[in-house]
């Protein structure tokens, strides 16, 4: 099935009010980004003292119906400066104190953890210091296309009760979902219903902000800008858990009121709290950024930039002002490209715009549905060398897989072996092309690249159960690291702003744990090379005379490297 990426740009205006227009620089990247395959639809929202301003590109579905000023999307992490905001009304209301400690209003039979007699408080949920973990060891989900769907209140108790904290209370900023999750679910039991009754209650009814809630209602439905992921459709995601940190949907419509508020520019009795969590609390990110309760703060060229991005499976966005200006601005997107960089440039002149490259694979895709096969191989092979194209590991990976589980084999076989030649060192890329293969009756060339993949990662047991399958089992030994050794790789890795992965060792084993994510194990393959089974990916320690200084994570055909800062 072809995706027909059909760019439409509406323009609209708020009557009373001139339409402004976006910065060249801005529209000419969102045009290249839509017609480049980055996201069905790029929908901007700008609010000043003129009022709000629109501007819609592209559509809720590849080839679809226009988006608007009512298309909803999923805002993800968002909704936690939401959370901030009603921990914020319940201080200036006098009913809670952000040095509380969270332990006093949760049930008597769940024990939050403490350190050295000091308890996490309701303040350290909201700005990232509670040293709780990312997210919880035991969040595995039975649909990884849903992953919070299944997780419950008992299985966050039950985590909570058994953690230890590895570190001193309001010590380290750490971006976590659990904390904001849990301090959602504080909230929900002190006001005895929902997160969501709570957020629309509280914030989304006060304001009119009618297309901003959890549950989908009928309108949102018809209005919904579907999610895609490397180019595919996903499903929605479900948080009934951690709904504090990620669970809300809305419009640019309803975003633009809420900046809107937040800047004084609507009268609003949330006024104070929402002041109240833009303060401060600490630096302790680094490179210039703050914490408020939710939000972040960075300098900008016109003032400080108050702002969150989200991400949820198919979706990626961003929602910020600066006071200095009386601008706010918000970015929704149904792809999981991110457009962080729109919204930052919106609001301070100096920031900079990603590259944007055409899609190689776009356009194999094309010749492969018009063509063929044979065809589809001399466009890669035209365009492999041409550097204003891009092609991208996963995203083919992911549309291989489409046609595979569409029955066109020979089509998957084809992008499968595009991957492994532009990514020769990817296990991933080997072990799909063997499956291709194998299910091609290419047994032979399928053993073959099943035994390249776990030569790659000998931690792929999907190779050796597929190799075993086809009666060519292939044992691999476990490479042994000094303990001493390991313990120079463990510390903090900063891979981008807000994104870190935390090494820590139990003995002779190894584990990671990403910004917002579970721990994993990390393999040894040499002593610094480390591969994990939980995703296809690979990480090399970078040691410069005697100390550790550097990770590299090599995932998704991608080498990101992270400088080790703590």
């Amino acid at each position: 099935m072809k995706y027909l990426l059909t760019l439409f740009i509406a323009l609209c205006a708020f009557s009373g009010f001139a339409q402004k227009s976006l910065p060249v620089e801005v529209v000419k990247s969102i045009e290249e980004r839509i017609a480049n395959g980055y996201s069905p639809s790029i929908a901007i929202g700008v609010i000043d003292k003129d009022g709000p301003q629109y501007y819609f590109f592209g559509a809720k579905t590849a080839g679809g119906q226009p988006v608007n000023e009512h298309t909803i999307y999923e805002i993800g992490s968002i909704s936690k400066v939401f959370t901030g905001i009603l921990l914020a009304q319940k201080v200036v209301d006098g009913q809670m104190k952000t040095e509380d400690p969270a332990q006093k209003y949760l049930p008597a039979s769940v024990a939050l953890p403490t350190r050295d007699g000091k308890q996490i408080t309701l303040g350290h949920l909201s700005d990232h210091t509670s040293a709780l973990a990312r997210m919880p060891t035991n969040f595995t989900p039975k649909d990884p296309a849903n992953p919070y769907a299944d997780y419950t209140v008992e299985q966050m108790y039950a985590f909570l009760k058994g953690y230890t904290l590895p570190r001193d209370i309001g010590a380290q900023y750490e971006y976590c979902n659990l904390a904001q999750g849990l301090l959602g679910h504080i909230l929900s039991l002190q006001a005895g219903s929902s997160y969501e009754e709570l957020m629309i209650r509280n914030i989304a009814a006060p304001l009119g902000m009618k297309e901003t809630k959890i549950t989908f209602d009928e309108k949102m439905k018809q209005n919904l800008a579907m999610g895609y992921s490397q180019g595919v459709q996903v499903s929605n995601w479900d948080i009934p858990t951690l709904a504090g940190a990620s669970a809300i949907r809305s419009s640019v419509h309803d975003m633009l009121i809420f900046l809107s508020a937040n800047l004084g520019l609507k009268t609003s009795t949330l006024y104070p709290a929402m002041q109240l969590s833009h303060q401060a609390r600490h630096d302790k990110p680094g490179g210039g950024t703050r914490v408020g309760l939710g939000w972040h703060i960075s300098k900008g060229a016109e003032g400080d930039v108050i702002w969150h991005n989200g991400g949820t499976g198919g979706y990626r966005t961003f929602a910020g002002f600066v006071k200095e200006t009386g601008k706010g601005v918000v970015v929704l997107t149904n792809s999981d490209k991110g457009a962080d960089d729109l919204g930052f440039r919106l609001l301070n002149p100096a920031a900079k715009l990603i590259e944007v490259k055409k899609s190689a694979l776009a356009e194999i895709r094309k010749t492969l549905d018009a063509q063929g096969v044979d065809a589809a191989w001399q466009t890669y092979e035209k365009l492999k060398n041409d550097l204003s194209y891009s092609l991208g590991e996963d995203e083919c990976n992911t549309l291989g897989y489409a046609y595979l589980e569409g029955g066109n084999t020979k089509a998957a076989v084809v992008l499968f072996k595009i991957n492994v030649t532009a990514f020769p060192k990817s296990a991933n890329a080997y072990d799909s092309y063997g499956e291709a293969l194998m299910k091609d009756g290419q047994k032979e060339a399928a053993i073959a690249n099943y035994k390249k993949s776990l030569e790659l990662n000998p931690g792929n047991t999907n190779a050796m159960d597929m190799l075993a399958k086809m009666g060519a089992e292939v044992k691999t030994d476990a490479f042994r690291v000094e303990e001493s050794v390991l313990e120079t790789y463990v510390g903090v890795y900063e891979l981008a702003p807000n994104f870190t992965i935390t090494v820590t060792r139990q003995g002779a084993q190894l584990f990671g744990q990403a910004t917002g994510q579970g721990p994993f194990e990390m393999f040894a393959k040499s002593n610094t090379e480390f591969f994990l089974k939980v995703v296809e990916a690979q990480v090399t320690f970078s040691v410069q005379d005697g100390k550790v200084e550097s990770m590299t994570l090599f995932q998704g055909g991608q080498a990101i490297p992270g400088k080790k800062i703590k």
